[in-house]
């Protein structure tokens, strides 16, 4: 009987860690806005033990939990602990989904069959990451938890009114993450509109492999698949030029720790780096264009994307703001790979077009993708 005894705790045991594997996502309130809309957050978990949490403020990453070599569990996304922290002004989009525009629309103006439009001018004298109280990282989204053989995830759905945020049209948005069991958060957006209107949309997450709160983000090993990347003005706007990056700062095509050349950028408008890089590769298609590693940890992102380009950000204008469990977010703490269209593509022809017509469907897929070494 001895045998026995034994192997009933065991199979307990293994028919109660199958239960959490197959837990579908779990919600809880996340507090209420300013203006007093309730806001929930989702807790996704995988086979390997990875937590996300989503709010849906913004449908917004506000926690992901992925393991180093050792199979440490540590959460390597800036955010807050509690909904205030998103709702107040030391919130720099963290996790969030950004848009209708993401990234800058020089002088915050573009023409659109004809009409000209003017949006708010909130960086510097530009338009950034779609306006200033009704941007889609400031509202609040329709959830709907779902998990299947991949994984467990959320879909997220809100519908922007015509001329919210100075934008034409109506647009339908659906925002759907997935944590699947390959430890990957993949991303998919859908938009519909019935009026011509710009899109550019990206999720704003700042990674530090290291835990959200470390100290720099310098000692990161990155490789872009870019040849190429657009050059932009002393207010960080395209020229409407795509450029090599041989012999520039700009050059991650081989593995490069972010704190080697970062120096030169210094003194440059963009303090760092803010740059937008041409994905190689055809648009469209998923594929591969970063790899990101923190040696001391040994964890490793993969950003995989069907968009034309990435902006990369070293967090240059982090201000030491206390996040969770009241660590310091100083500069350089962190670092944002944002899947997107070219900034200002609304006012540059030549670049791949933002503009959705009534009709049409925007899609695009972001893959992060961790596993260490």
């Amino acid at each position: 009987m001895r045998p026995i005894r034994v192997a009933l705790p065991l199979l307990a045991l293994a028919l109660m860690t199958a239960a959490v594997y197959s837990a579908p996502p779990e919600k809880e309130s996340f507090g209420k806005t300013q203006k007093g809309d309730a806001v929930d957050r989702y807790t996704l978990r995988n086979k390997s033990g990875v937590v996300a949490r989503l709010s849906t403020r913004g449908a917004t990453l506000t926690e992901l939990q992925v393991p180093d070599k050792k199979g440490q569990l540590v959460d390597v996304v800036l955010g807050f602990d509690e909904l205030a922290g998103y709702e107040g002004d030391t919130n720099q989009h963290f996790g969030c989904t950004t848009g209708r525009v993401a990234n800058r629309i020089a002088k915050g103006k573009f023409t659109l069959e004809g009409k000209e439009y003017q949006l708010a001018i909130n960086n510097g004298v530009n338009h950034l990451h779609g306006g200033v109280e009704r941007n889609l990282g400031q509202v609040v989204w329709i959830a709907e938890p779902f998990e299947n053989e991949k994984g467990p995830g959320v879909i997220f759905r809100y519908s922007s009114p015509d001329g919210e945020e100075g934008f034409p049209g109506k647009l339908d948005v659906t925002v759907a993450y997935q944590l699947t069991h390959e430890n990957e958060v993949r991303i998919d957006y859908v938009a519909t509109t019935d009026k011509s209107t710009p899109v550019n949309l990206t999720n704003h997450s700042y990674f530090n492999l290291s835990g959200e709160g470390s100290v720099t983000v310098l000692d990161h090993e990155v490789t872009l698949h870019a040849d190429s990347y657009t050059p932009a003005d002393e207010n960080l706007i395209p020229t409407g030029q795509i450029a090599s990056v041989e012999g520039t700062p700009l050059d991650f095509r081989k593995s490069t720790r972010i704190g080697e050349r970062i120096a030169q950028l210094d003194e440059t408008p963009f303090m760092g780096y803010d740059h937008n890089f041409v994905c190689n590769g055809k648009a469209g298609d998923l594929r591969e264009i970063a790899k990101v590693k923190d040696p001391a940890s040994g964890r490793v992102m993969t950003v995989l994307t069907t968009e034309p380009g990435v902006q990369f950000y070293t967090g240059n204008f982090l201000k030491g703001q206390k996040g969770k469990g009241g660590k310091v977010y100083n500069r350089r703490s962190a670092m944002c790979l944002e899947t997107q269209h070219y900034p200002d593509s609304v006012n540059h022809p030549e670049f791949p077009t933002t503009i959705l017509k009534p009709g049409d469907k925007y899609t695009q897929t972001c893959v992060y993708r961790f596993h260490a070494e």
